[in-house]
């Protein structure tokens, strides 16, 4: 199998390591299969097969600029799940978690008809979907 075209890795910078760390590992860890496969004192990575995503503490002197990700640059990333009843457990255990369900009135249909999905944010406000594979 030729490994052209696939992504390596994404590198994001984030306000708070701590905080950034505690939800990603909470996401891809403990529900996508992800591992951790780096850390060092202001980053860490997962790793799942042969792709890392990276997360970087910005220096506090950058810090002034939030993200936002309705302008120039990454809008949000996007995962497969195993089923619609494993996003729906993930929705359960999402509420009871400090981080914010983005287009709950719609869910799980949010992203058009047919396409289940649950969308939420991430502690820098990166929109997070997950969807089923199927």
């Amino acid at each position: 199998m030729t490994k052209k075209g696939l992504i390596s890795h994404v590198e994001i910078y984030v306000s708070d390591l701590t905080t950034t760390t505690k939800f990603w590992s909470w996401l891809l860890v403990s529900h996508l299969n992800y591992k951790i496969y780096q850390q060092w004192d202001k980053g860490i990575s997962f790793i799942l097969d042969d792709t890392y995503l990276v997360f970087v503490q910005t220096d506090q002197e950058k810090l002034a600029f939030n993200y936002n990700r309705t302008h120039i640059g990454l809008n949000h990333l996007a995962f497969y799940m195993s089923s619609k009843q494993e996003i729906d457990d993930l929705r359960q255990e999402l509420a009871d978690q400090p981080y914010k369900e983005l287009y709950a009135d719609r869910y799980p249909y949010a992203g058009g008809e047919g396409y289940y999905a649950l969308y939420f944010e991430d502690p820098d406000r990166i929109k997070v979907e997950v969807t089923a594979a199927e």
